[in-house]
């Protein structure tokens, strides 16, 4: 179970080996109440999965668990591949990252040139995570989830404390939900100080569902997003952690998402990835209305898309 203390330890352990990333102001009365955005999407490596890659890496080095020969390995051709990879670049230790044959050929070259060793295995992600699980079991390295591990998530929860020193309080954060490893993070953070409002695709509604159904479940994902919040299942932890803090969720669609993402880019020359546009895509599409006063921050957690598609 992840605690602020978790997190408190991870900002900690990571200190100095990530940025921390500035809040901007929405333009008064765009919204009801104050609207802030906290600009994770200039985070190392584009994505707020820097944090918990680093958290991961380095407390299983404390642990004595970290070979420096063999190093991690990672089973993931998007975000958490390239922050893992980034992460063991920064450290001194090899990353091995295994992706589908079908992974894109620009994501494979950019985790060759962070310094990672690329393995295409299997038609689906699911096939090249058995592999890595495989690949860890016999050398030893170092396993990093995408999201569903204790220390990744405390590592994402960091955006939060970091938040809540920027901002001093805050009533609400809104933040975008795939795997669950940020919303169980932020919500550990801001535990007693905050509510968090966890925002899905429609066509991916991992958090929504598990509520519903009382148990994480598999759902059928598709979409604008699905490339960043295409978990098919809540990962257990940030299940739990909804459920203890009472993580409100809410549904946007593709059309919302679309909309947000080109808003963002018109009125603040931000360019952001689907993914992170989901959790601006509550307020703007209604989806979550503040109530008069209330204050808000969104979390943008990633900008690793195409500037022309915007």
């Amino acid at each position: 179970m992840i605690t602020r203390a978790d997190v408190d330890e991870a900002s900690t352990r990571i200190a100095g080996k990530v940025r921390r990333t500035p809040v901007i102001e929405v333009d008064p009365g765009s919204f009801p109440g104050q609207v802030w955005l906290k600009c994770e999407f200039m985070q190392h490596t584009g994505t707020f999965k820097a944090r918990g890659a680093f958290n991961r890496v380095l407390a299983c080095r404390e642990r004595g668990e970290l070979k420096d020969d063999v190093g991690i390995v990672v089973a993931s051709g998007g975000n958490a591949g390239l922050a893992n990879a980034y992460a063991a670049s920064q450290l001194g230790v090899p990353a091995t990252v295994f992706v589908p044959e079908t992974a894109p050929a620009v994501k494979v070259k950019k985790l060759g040139a962070i310094g990672a060793k690329v393995v295409q295995h299997g038609a689906e992600y699911a096939e090249a995570y058995e592999a890595a699980m495989a690949y860890a079991a016999e050398t030893g390295a170092v396993y990093c989830h995408a999201y569903d591990q204790p220390e990744i998530a405390a590592g994402a929860g960091t955006i939060g404390s970091e938040l809540l020193e920027q901002l001093g309080e805050v009533d609400t954060v809104v933040v975008a939900v795939g795997g669950g490893g940020l919303m169980a993070g932020v919500a550990a953070a801001v535990e007693g100080r905050a509510r968090v409002v966890g925002v899905e695709p429609a066509n991916a509604p991992t958090l929504h569902s598990a509520l519903a159904a009382g148990t994480p479940v598999d759902v059928p994902v598709s979409g604008v997003a699905a490339d960043s919040l295409g978990a098919r299942q809540i990962g257990r932890a940030g299940f739990e952690v909804a459920i203890r803090t009472g993580v409100r969720t809410v549904l946007v669609s593709d059309d919302d998402i679309v909309a947000a993402r080109s808003l963002l880019w018109e009125k603040y020359r931000v360019i952001v990835e689907h993914g992170a546009a989901t959790a601006f895509a509550a307020l703007h599409s209604g989806a979550y209305v503040p109530e008069e006063g209330e204050r808000v921050a969104v979390i943008l957690c990633g900008a690793n898309t195409d500037p022309a598609t915007v």
